[in-house]
């Protein structure tokens, strides 16, 4: 059963941002809400913060790291 031009146009405005990941993951082999770990270097006292920001909301540290971009 074919789909008529109307429905299709539908389905692809609707799903625009889920086509666009899918299209990006075809290009790039990732997808956008994937992770990827990396090593970063951060001062003692910087460190020292964020066990403390940890503590106090329970929130893993790259959680806390992300969120501030």
């Amino acid at each position: 059963m074919a789909l008529k031009q109307k429905t299709i146009n539908n389905i692809l405005n609707k799903y625009k941002d889920v086509f666009e990941a899918l299209e990006n993951y075809d290009e790039t082999r990732e997808l956008p809400f994937q992770r990827k770990r990396i090593d970063i270097t951060l001062s003692v006292e910087t460190i020292n913060k964020l066990k403390k920001i940890k503590e106090k909301t329970g929130k893993p540290i790259s959680r806390i790291i992300e969120e501030k971009f």
